[in-house]
């Protein structure tokens, strides 16, 4: 037989019970409400447009002989490395250069401003990405296409400050051209600056 004491003793054990329910209630109340509220974590980042070609080429995927065909043959320059051809256009300011890997097939493609002392008139489309990155073009308009960079490091280039946009493109899958950087002039009395290199590297090997 349990022992309840006197009334008052009671009185307080009820009054205590009772409390304890009403506080367990409210904590499961509470725990219900926060399920139904959305999770706080952080949404994940969006990757912006990756890139593929430059020049009309795909890295990884065209060989020399493809370029060849596919370039003015008139813009082929002499190259003092065999394995790092170089085409030119005197006119447009645009040298452009790749590298070779095993059985001739292009590894990097890299175009950059080039401003020779003569001028020889060539029939060709000015080079770009293949999302219609131009050099020359403002860094508002590498923002647009692809997004911020993965980093931005300062450069040089013949005693020119300048600043290096890095894109990593390895979210977008094995297959793809895994690297592109963005030599750029840096921003300037509001100014932004100007593309003056591209470069758009293969996977690696």
């Amino acid at each position: 037989m349990l022992f309840w004491g006197n009334a008052k003793t009671r009185s307080r054990l009820c009054r205590g019970r009772f409390l304890g329910h009403t506080a367990l209630v409210s904590l499961i109340a509470t725990s219900c409400l926060l399920a139904q509220q959305k999770p706080t974590t952080k949404p994940a980042v969006a990757h912006h447009a990756n890139e593929l070609t430059l020049a009309g080429m795909r890295p990884g995927r065209v060989t020399l002989k493809q370029a060849s065909r596919q370039l003015d043959k008139s813009s082929m320059a002499l190259s003092e490395e065999p394995k790092q051809p170089v085409w030119e256009d005197r006119c447009g300011g645009a040298l452009l250069s790749v590298d070779l890997g095993e059985r001739d097939v292009i590894q990097v493609i890299r175009l950059e401003t080039w401003y020779p002392q003569d001028c020889v008139a060539l029939s060709m489309k000015p080079w770009k990405t293949g999302r219609g990155l131009l050099l020359h073009d403002d860094t508002n308009k590498v923002l647009a296409l692809y997004g911020p960079p993965d980093s931005k490091s300062p450069s040089t280039r013949d005693g020119q400050p300048l600043e290096l946009w890095y894109y990593a493109f390895d979210w977008a899958g094995p297959d793809v051209p895994q690297v592109m950087e963005v030599l750029c002039t840096r921003e300037k009395e509001g100014q932004p600056g100007r593309v003056v290199e591209i470069t758009l590297a293969a996977p690696s090997l």
